[in-house]
């Protein structure tokens, strides 16, 4: 469907490194979809803030300096104009006190990040099969 492969997906990661993998890895599942990054969540409220086309899924890692993902998923799922807006939270912790959390908080899933570039391969392949070809996402609005 054209118009899921129109819609930005936004990257909120503190980390260059973690950030370029997640790049390669959208490459070689071929998901041609724009991306933006925001190595901040102020940074990813600011881009939200800013963005003419929503963003048709949100990456977020959890464990950032200043305003962390507990925090950016609170404000992005309270704002009316972004709530519909689709969180996959990526991080390293498995901790079941941020499992809990970050659905309490309203995202829509939570994914470990795999420690190796093979296993962050295949998990963006299952995210991408998954948001951009099996699930019906809300147009904007």
């Amino acid at each position: 469907m054209q118009h899921r492969e129109s819609q930005p997906i936004l990257i909120v990661e503190d980390s260059e490194d973690d950030y370029e993998a997640t790049i390669r890895a959208f490459k070689r599942a071929k998901l041609k979809n724009p991306v933006q990054w925001a190595p901040s969540g102020q940074q990813a409220l600011d881009l939200l803030a800013t963005m003419e086309t929503r963003p048709g899924l949100i990456l977020l890692d959890l464990n950032m300096p200043g305003l962390d993902g507990r925090k950016t998923l609170e404000a992005i799922k309270s704002n009316p104009a972004w709530r519909k807006i689709p969180v996959v939270i990526l991080t390293t912790s498995d901790d079941e006190r941020d499992i809990e959390g970050c659905y309490a908080l309203g995202a829509n899933t939570y994914v470990q990040k795999p420690v190796d570039l093979d296993g962050l391969f295949a998990a963006i392949q299952r995210l991408k099969e998954y948001w951009f070809e099996i699930a019906i996402l809300p147009l904007e609005g």
